[in-house]
């Protein structure tokens, strides 16, 4: 009697055991599904970015500039940290400074460009833009350049931006900075030139 009291007794207690495991595999499934969705929340950086408005300095050999609106739509700062594209060999984000002479000089900007949530980094002649240095061929009007952006989370925005003729951008590099003549870079030729190109 004992024994068959026993073995009834054991099938229950193995059952009980099991689901209570199944509700402890449950638990632990449900929070790590709930973790998961916050941490996507986040998105990445180029989901949150715009361009517009692109365009590239004609240019027969040497350097050009590409220029633009760049617009975060997100909720967070997003930071360009380099560009890319097949039209040079050699691109860098340039910033524009005073020198000790008073003098307006372009440099590569450390660190790339942070832009707040809603807002819009202008490049323009004359002030920050994207350099393109050692061109393998002429930058000629009417051509579509492509680029890629890469930002601080190591995402990527491709874009394109159609070649134009401009008399200003005359940089030149002296000293390691970029001495730009500030009469030529007056943003009213960009508005004039980029209109009847």
């Amino acid at each position: 009697m004992t024994r068959t009291t026993t073995t009834l007794h054991r099938p229950l207690a193995a059952a009980a055991f099991l689901a209570a495991a199944a509700l402890a595999l449950t638990g632990c499934a449900a929070a790590s599904s709930t973790a998961t969705p916050d941490a996507a929340s986040a998105g990445l950086a180029a989901d949150s970015v715009t361009v517009e408005n692109a365009w590239v300095k004609a240019a027969d050999s040497g350097m050009s500039a590409a220029f633009g609106e760049i617009e975060n739509t997100g909720a967070g700062d997003v930071t360009i940290v380099s560009v890319a594209s097949p039209a040079s060999t050699a691109l860098e984000l340039h910033e524009t400074v005073e020198n000790e002479t008073g003098e307006m000089t372009m440099r590569e900007k450390g660190g790339g460009f942070t832009i707040a949530p809603g807002e819009t980094l202008t490049l323009e002649p004359g002030d920050n833009h994207i350099m393109l240095m050692d061109l393998p061929e002429p930058v000629v009007a009417g051509d579509e350049l492509s680029f890629t952006l890469t930002f601080s989370d190591e995402s990527t925005l491709d874009f394109t931006a159609p070649a134009k003729d401009y008399a200003g951008a005359n940089e030149n590099y002296e000293d390691g900075d970029m001495e730009m003549d500030h009469s030529e870079m007056d943003h009213s030729e960009h508005g004039d030139d980029a209109d009847n190109s």
